[in-house]
């Protein structure tokens, strides 16, 4: 029981300060809580937005990691693409100059069947030549048989009796005498130019039988290059349509390649405008949530003002004012918003072509004599296509290459490749040494107007290593002296 020493007056001027208060505290702690929960509202708000860009910071690096094997993968590809077409362009390199060279026999092998068939023409103009100076002298010999045989038939002594008899003087006997044997020696004379004339034609023949054989063998040793060429290009062009076969497939991968890195940028893209998105949602929400909390915050000190000026419970309403603003000082302080940034680098690659040097052979001091009197101590020995020695058996090229190696110089294998080698001369300027190129043929200048050349293979001296009087027996390419 409560008793009261004062009036009432003062007794309810107690209780309304008591009630005033207690509302007071009340109200200092609603607004304590609110703004708690203004703050752990905020809290939420912020954590809610940060979990998306969480998630896309993760879904960012996997894809970033994705794209950077991919142009990894590109590079390798363009790579590849630039190696195929370097070994294209060299097999195309390749196709050109055999397609030259090929042309180049053809023509040879055009020139040595006009060479043949004019050959041909004049073995067959030499034989009906031999076919009338056989028939000439076979007339001369008839006649001079049939002089012998009369006068045989008719000598004797009576002949001479005759001679004396029919004689008008020793004189007119004499010249008789001398008349009949005027006539012996014309007939001998006859018979031995005639014989000397089917010998030249028939010697003209047999040159002729050879020189055919020669370019004959010469057309076949062009024709079987031509073949060789056919066949290299056959191969070359294969190769090259492989080559170009594998170019598309790469190049295809490697546009897969770009479309696949244009979608993981076009995804890239996305994922940062939802970055950007979410940080700009979040701090939009953090102004609020900071909106709410100054607005509490202005509310409670409203509060703490008017809880001052009453004597009881005000300093703990301070209290809790302060410790509320402390938490919503830390709540606020610990929210930041973070924005990535994705940069991305191409690889490059690059290709270095080595170069090479090469270096020209020296001469020595041998002679174009020396080079001849070498050459000419083999004549005798076979020829055989394709070969290379110079005792069991050798070709054109095969015997100039092997005699200047001897001296220190190095030719080409074929004939066609010699006609570029050492310095042209002309006919009118060569000298013994020279080598001179033929149409699928080549041989050693000996200085004289002649040659010495592995020929056909027809036993000597029609084929193997020999020597010719006339080298200008066939039309000539090119002459070449090597010693110089």
């Amino acid at each position: 029981m409560l008793v009261y020493t004062g009036s009432e007056k003062s007794v309810a001027k107690i209780l309304q300060k008591y009630n005033d208060n207690e509302n007071l505290f009340m109200m200092e702690r609603y607004l304590v809580m609110k703004k708690r929960l203004l703050c752990l509202a905020l809290v939420f708000a912020m954590t809610a937005t940060q979990a998306m860009p969480v998630a896309a910071s993760g879904r960012k690096q996997e894809i970033q990691a994705q794209k950077s094997q991919t142009q990894s993968k590109l590079s390798e590809a363009e790579s590849q693409v630039n190696t195929l077409e370097s070994k294209k362009n060299a097999l195309m390199g390749q196709i050109n100059s055999t397609q030259q060279e090929l042309v180049t026999i053809m023509t040879q092998i055009d020139m040595l069947k006009e060479e043949i068939k004019d050959k041909e023409t004049d073995i067959k103009e030499t034989q009906e030549d031999l076919k009338e100076a056989e028939a000439d002298r076979d007339e001369q010999y008839e006649s001079m048989k049939k002089r012998i045989q009369y006068l045989y038939e008719n000598g004797g002594t009576d002949s001479w009796a005759q001679i004396l008899l029919e004689s008008d003087s020793i004189a007119d006997m004499l010249s008789k005498i001398e008349n009949n044997g005027k006539m012996y020696d014309y007939d001998r004379e006859a018979l031995e130019k005639m014989k000397a004339i089917v010998q030249e034609v028939q010697e003209l023949e047999n040159k002729l039988i050879t020189e055919k054989a020669e370019l004959e063998d010469s057309k076949k040793e062009q024709e079987d290059k031509q073949d060789s060429l056919e066949t290299k290009m056959t191969n070359l062009k294969a190769s090259a349509s492989d080559y170009e076969n594998q170019i598309a497939t790469v190049k295809a991968q490697a546009q897969e390649y770009k479309n696949l890195i244009a979608q993981q940028n076009a995804e890239l893209q996305q994922i940062q405008k939802e970055e950007e998105a979410a940080a700009k949602a979040a701090e939009e929400a953090r102004r609020r949530a900071a909106a709410q909390a100054a607005q509490a915050s202005n509310s409670s000190s409203a509060g703490s003002s008017a809880s001052s000026e009453s004597n009881t419970g005000s300093g703990s309403v301070s209290s809790g004012s302060t410790s509320s603003a402390a938490v919503e000082n830390t709540e606020s302080s610990s929210v930041s918003s973070d924005a990535g940034t994705d940069s991305s680098s191409d690889s490059s690659s690059s290709e270095s072509a080595g170069s090479g040097s090469s270096g020209s052979a020296s001469y020595d001091s041998a002679t174009g004599s020396a080079v001849v009197a070498y050459a000419s101590q083999f004549i005798g020995n076979p020829y055989v296509y394709g070969g290379n020695s110079l005792t069991n058996g050798i070709d054109c090229s095969g015997f100039t290459q092997q005699v200047f190696a001897h001296f220190g110089y190095s030719l080409p294998r074929t004939s066609d490749a010699q006609a570029y080698s050492g310095v042209g001369v002309s006919w009118e300027n060569h000298r013994a040494g020279d080598i001179i190129v033929y149409s699928g043929h080549v041989a050693i200048l000996t200085g004289d107007g002649g040659i010495v050349h592995a020929s056909n293979s027809a036993p000597y001296p029609q084929g193997g290593i020999k020597y010719t009087s006339n080298a200008l027996y066939r039309s000539y390419i090119a002459i070449r002296r090597i010693v110089q």
